[in-house]
């Protein structure tokens, strides 16, 4: 591709208009950085030329810088080279930012003298969320356009703000409606004889006192548990502030650098791209479902009340059914409680709600479903009841509507083979609370068809949601892995560790919460009852899953009786130990004779965590998994495994595949069977090979099948 034609150069009444045209997004590779600077030095020196605004193609500014480049050296033109040419043309520079201005390109828009923005458009400093911090200005310029603690805000949380909010902190000049390349010449026109305001030449405002340092650290040290990025951007802020303009940049761009090759921005370029690449399912590449309108929900409970909700917010038309009368009126309230949550998080406004709310039917029966396009599932996790409704739903449903279940284990072909039409059946498993959890398994049965499963990918896009194709088999990829761990910490037990100890170890090491903390959160009745119910199959006792059935059987499911593994002595409760629980581990471990030790915090850690890695492994091997990465974002967005670790087979691909089947066999005379390395971990490892590089072998032999 021929620079020129990254950026384009117009004249509009002695403006030049600069075009950044990357599709998708116009990132800001090396070759448009070259482009760009030179169709800015050109305009600065031409004489027709009285002003330069700069616009993105195809309604977006510029959404960042090429991430791809993260992982070699610097290339030039680099971004401060550019930004700082542009600042110091002698003629207004206007930047015209619609749909994004993130990272990179918001760095572009403060080296403009002027910026105006389409009131729909984005803006941020998201560096953070990739493990590194602004590189180009970001840190610098932003105080002294925004003031300081506003402008520390963006640069280490990472958030983005509305046209709005960033007009009110002074981040741009005017937002306009209509046509924004009119606007954009205009004001620059109407700014002629007020000539550039270069940001290099203002002064900090303020300098904030030492309790919003420590405030901001706090907030930082609680959203970013674990992560360096946000502290190191919040240290280079403060040492800017006592800098002059120049010696900031530096500093700046030094840390920058320095952070781009840490592991934990390695990890998280890992899962950004894993993000991007879900989505690329060869089967579905050129299939166009037609699109959804109308979606049923089938049980009120509170994961069908949340898939509801979270559907309300896509803008569906939702029809919801409930038998029961007291579960419908249940179903209402938890509905309009989530939706009053998002107004009051600044998500929508009171007559969005009303407008949503308008969109909402709730019935007694399937009258009207026919007309729905999709029908999803989400009664009792149980076959037999789950068999009758798609029995009965595959008599009402009009022809071609898919048809899914949220089922968590249960097997989506014997579900399907009810049907008349198992081709449009798929699975769509909803993580709890569903209107906020992004992670949707889409799962793929034997017969699910091509435009099936594109049209569970395009829910998932309307949705807003992290999607992830899944085979079938018990637990899918993240249940299987989940029970994997779970057997792995009551063997801990068994030794007599305590739960609080496992969890602080585990949350220590990242997880959003600890296992134990996790059933609580989840119930422990539903797991118990899943035991019992495949009672004949178990074996004598293994992995020690009865030490939880001992407290079920005292009537201790959690948080919802106020007891589990923990004890809580309020809706607010984040759980306290229990003694009585303590006296249940350790009598076990008496019962059965095991040898009680102590286990420091790593081996917690690994004990733990190479189960999730040995059973990834194996899920690939069966075909459940399209590829490692995906396994990794199911276990960060459904399961909490922190994203700076970039997921279990990241995780391990750092370690080495060696390094981790020594340890897995290292623990095999415990327990032979379940520490028994998988057949591919082990092929990998032998091979000196990387989950990673299996993702790619993977990759190419689609794309040959292609």
């Amino acid at each position: 591709m021929e620079s020129k034609t990254l950026v384009r150069h117009d004249a509009v009444n002695a403006v030049a208009v600069l075009t950044i045209d990357n599709p998708p997004v116009n990132a800001l590779g090396r070759e448009v950085r070259e482009a760009l600077l030179r169709a800015v030095e050109a305009a600065a020196d031409d004489p027709d030329t009285e002003a330069i605004v700069i616009i993105g193609a195809n309604d977006v500014f510029i959404a960042g810088a090429d991430v791809r480049e993260f992982e070699g050296p610097p290339l030039e033109p680099q971004f401060p080279e550019l930004i700082n040419a542009m600042e110091r043309v002698s003629k207004p520079v206007v930047a015209a930012i619609a749909g994004v201005a993130l990272g990179g390109g918001l760095e572009v828009a403060l080296g403009c003298h002027y910026r105006i923005a389409d009131s729909k458009a984005k803006m941020g400093l998201p560096e953070v969320t990739l493990g590194i911090m602004p590189g180009a200005g970001g840190t610098v310029r932003l105080p002294r356009l925004v003031g300081t603690e506003a402008a520390i805000d963006l640069a280490t949380t990472g958030r983005r703000i509305g046209a709005t909010e960033a007009l009110s902190m002074g981040l741009v000049d005017a937002v306009v409606d209509g046509n924004l390349l009119s606007h954009a010449c205009k004001f620059a026109r109407e700014h002629l004889e007020q000539g550039p305001r270069r940001l290099s030449e203002a002064d900090v405002a303020s300098i904030p006192d030492e309790h919003f340092f420590q405030r901001q650290s706090a907030k930082l040290e609680k959203s970013f548990r674990g992560q360096t990025s946000p502290m190191v951007a919040l240290e280079t802020c403060r040492a800017g502030l006592a800098l002059d303009f120049d010696q900031a940049l530096a500093n700046e761009r030094r840390v920058f650098l320095e952070l781009r090759h840490t592991q934990q921005a390695k990890a998280l370029r890992h899962v950004f791209f894993a993000e991007r690449r879900a989505w690329q399912v060869p089967e579905i590449r050129d299939v166009a479902p037609d699109p959804v309108n109308c979606v049923a929900v089938i049980g009120g409970g509170s994961m069908g009340s949340d898939i509801t909700t979270r559907l309300l917010l896509a803008d569906y038309e939702v029809l919801l059914v409930e038998l029961d009368d007291e579960n419908r009126r249940a179903a209402a309230d938890r509905i309009a409680t989530n939706l009053d949550g998002a107004v009051k998080r600044g998500k929508l406004d009171m007559i969005i709600r009303e407008r949503l709310i308008g969109n909402l039917d709730i019935r007694e029966d399937v009258t009207g479903i026919a007309g729905c396009d999709l029908v999803i599932e989400a009664v009792y996790e149980d076959m037999q009841v789950k068999t009758g409704v798609f029995e009965s739903l595959d008599r009402v449903i009009k022809p071609g509507t898919t048809l899914a279940t949220n089922t968590s284990y249960l097997d989506l072909n014997a579900l399907a083979a009810v049907t008349g039409n198992p081709a449009n059946v798929l699975g769509l498993h909803f993580f709890s609370p569903a209107h906020i959890m992004r992670l949707l398994e889409i799962v793929e049965g034997q017969q699910t068809s091509a435009l099936t499963l594109a049209r569970g990918f395009d829910l998932a896009r309307r949705l807003n949601m992290v999607a992830v194709c899944a085979g079938v088999c018990e637990g899918f990829i993240g249940n299987r892995i989940l029970e994997k761990t779970r057997q792995a910490a009551f063997s801990l037990l068994a030794n007599g560790v305590m739960p609080w100890d496992i969890d602080t170890a585990m949350e220590s090491f990242g997880m959003a919460m600890g296992p134990f903390r996790v059933m609580d959160l989840a119930g422990l009745d539903i797991a118990w009852a899943r035991r019992k119910a495949a009672a004949q199959n178990l074996g004598p006792d293994e992995y020690h899953a009865r030490i939880a059935d001992r407290l079920c059987e005292r009537g201790w499911f959690g948080r919802k009786s106020g007891r589990g593994w923990y004890r809580y002595d309020g809706a607010e409760s984040r759980g306290s130990p229990d003694p009585e629980v303590e006296t249940i581990v350790l009598d076990y471990a008496r019962e059965k004779g095991v040898p009680l030790r102590k286990y420091s915090a790593h081996e917690i850690q690994q004990r733990l965590v190479l189960p999730m890695i040995n059973e990834a492994a194996r899920i690939l091997d069966d075909d459940i998994a399209r590829r490692a990465s995906d396994i990794d974002l199911v276990k960060i967005h459904g399961y909490g495994f922190p994203r700076w670790r970039g997921g279990p087979t990241h995780y391990a691909d750092r370690i080495g595949l060696a390094e981790v089947v020594k340890r897995i066999q290292a623990l095999a005379p415990e327990a032979p069977a379940f520490w028994a390395p998988s057949p591919l971990l082990t092929a990998l490892a032998s091979a000196g090979a990387t989950f990673a590089e299996f993702d790619e072998n993977r990759r190419v032999r689609n794309l040959e099948g292609a």
